[in-house]
């Protein structure tokens, strides 16, 4: 028998550290770009296109640094996700991003996401800082979050 730790992962186990009350900079970060269909902002096919992203990803012999995807919630039926790679990747809508963010760790059910929002703008504002472009970045799918015990989701806007 085994337990819940010793079965195979697929989202890396995430260190909140590097990402909590940080303030960056990004110079043409590169990503590459999908939609996600969704229903009353929950998302229906997230694992499909992940999965396909990730597929182009090994493709290219890229490398996704940090796992790091970022969600833009577009509207009740759309969200596009962000996949942070290391080069161009063919077959696949690369972007890059640029500017100062600021980004913000929380733990707990996605139900938390408004108190989490309201939290992350007031703690802009403390910094002096004005929000242009919210992203999400959940950061391990609900099997591996109940795995480690942790729902880490960390709120990462561009600011001026």
């Amino acid at each position: 028998m085994t337990t819940n730790l010793e079965t195979p992962e697929c989202c890396p186990r995430f260190d909140p550290t590097p990402w909590d009350g940080k303030l960056f900079e990004w110079n043409n970060k590169r990503f590459i770009k999908d939609s996600v269909t969704t229903q009353f902002y929950m998302p229906l096919n997230f694992g499909e296109v992940i999965t396909r992203m990730n597929e182009k990803v090994a493709r290219a012999g890229a490398e996704m640094p940090d796992w790091l995807c970022l969600s833009d919630h577009t509207s009740e039926s759309n969200m596009d996700i962000y996949l942070a790679v290391d080069k161009e990747v063919d077959g696949a809508e690369n972007v890059t991003l640029g500017g100062k963010f600021l980004s913000k760790v929380y733990e707990g059910d996605f139900k938390k996401t408004g108190e989490w929002c309201q939290d992350f703008e007031a703690y802009a504002k403390s910094q002096g800082l004005e929000i242009k472009k919210w992203y999400m970045w959940y950061t391990t799918c609900p099997a591996c979050a109940e795995k480690y015990g942790k729902n880490y989701v960390v709120i990462i806007s561009e600011v001026e």
